[in-house]
């Protein structure tokens, strides 16, 4: 029994070190595989990072293509006061609503319509979101352009007309749609009768590549010939002509009337410099006119029109607002306002309702 408990025994112990044996080894292979299973891991890790670092990128971009950024490309006939203020509206305006999401691409045409039309291919191909046409031949170069792109007008006088429609009910439709800078014809006509009264010619002094000018003299003259008033015609084509054309006007009109005529806008000086010394008093269609060769104007604020397009511009941005249900939308108020340094110089005296223009 001894002999036998014995044997069981040397056995036992045998046995324990030969399983101790088989557990070293498992032990050193599985911390191998450990350390190997760890490292894929991590690198898993890594990979996993540098994805999660791509799709923050991807949603970037994603955001960015779905109206989180936008970038407006402006198209400006030419630099004066009235289109300056309407472009720095609209911005201004724009840039309350949607702050750093919006980025300007802001071109000027330099009085050039193929330069217009050069300019809206550009946002083109850009794939600006949104198009802001400052005067008309920039909104016609821009409808030329694209039909897709929302485009807004400003400084536009009678969308009909700019666009070729035969009975404009309001609503151009389509991708088109803007503010407009028609102030009251009739109501221009009869401040011209309120200060001048006893004058029998007044000469319409345009630029004829201006279709809205035209539109502006022709209703313009029916409400003069009302009143009794001889109304006689001045087109000149652009700058060129415009010495000569003012100074016929100057020389056969007691009063001459200027629309908001952009070709105009730009060369008030030019005009002033045959008009005040002739003695003959410009009555103009809009403010910026006025303080540079006009002695009055029943005008618009062209910054507070820049304005209302920007908040239009904000709402089709964001898609609160569908461009083609939008219809044009008008100046809320015209304001009877006079160059009191001209009239000094001239001798005229306007009543108390006028606001003289500030230098």
């Amino acid at each position: 029994m001894k002999k036998s408990a014995k044997l069981l025994s040397m056995i036992l112990a045998a046995s324990m070190v030969m399983s101790m044996a088989a557990c070293s080894g498992g032990t050193k292979d599985s911390g191998t595989e450990g350390t190997s299973a760890a490292a894929d891991s991590s690198a898993a890790s890594a990979d996993g990072a540098e994805d999660t670092s791509e799709s923050a990128d991807s949603a970037g971009e994603e955001n960015a293509a779905t109206g989180q950024t936008y970038t407006v490309g402006i198209c400006q006939l030419v630099q004066h006061d009235a289109l300056d203020a309407a472009t720095q509206g609209f911005k201004d305006a724009l840039t309350e609503a949607l702050g750093d999401a919006v980025t300007f691409d802001e071109q000027n045409a330099q009085g050039d319509s193929n330069t217009c039309s050069t300019i809206i291919n550009s946002f083109v191909s850009s794939n600006v979101d949104l198009i802001l046409a400052n005067a008309t031949p920039a909104l016609q170069a821009a409808q030329a352009g694209t039909n897709e792109i929302p485009i807004l007008g400003t400084s536009v006088t009678e969308y009909g007309v700019a666009l070729g429609i035969d009975g404009f009910s309001g609503t151009v439709g389509g991708n088109i749609s803007g503010t407009s800078d028609l102030a009251p014809l009739d109501e221009q006509a009869a401040m011209l009768h309120e200060l001048f009264p006893d004058a029998e010619k007044v000469g319409l002094l345009y630029c004829s590549a201006e279709a809205n000018s035209q539109y502006q003299v022709d209703t313009v003259k029916t409400a003069l010939e009302a009143l009794g008033y001889t109304c006689e015609y001045y087109a000149f084509s652009d700058s060129n002509d415009l010495t000569t054309i003012v100074t016929k006007a100057a020389d056969e009109s007691d009063v001459i009337y200027v629309p908001t005529d952009n070709t105009a806008a730009a060369n008030t000086e030019l005009v002033n410099n045959v008009c005040q010394p002739a003695g003959v008093p410009v009555v103009a269609g809009e403010e910026g006119i006025c303080r540079g060769c006009g002695v009055a104007t029943l005008s618009i604020s062209y910054y507070d029109l820049g304005v209302g397009t920007g908040r239009m511009a904000a709402k089709i941005l964001t898609g609160e607002a569908d461009i083609s249900e939008m219809p044009i939308e008008y100046a809320p108020q015209f304001t009877k306002k006079y160059n009191k340094s001209l009239c000094d110089a001239l001798g005229i005296t306007v009543p108390d309702d006028y606001v003289a223009i500030e230098e």
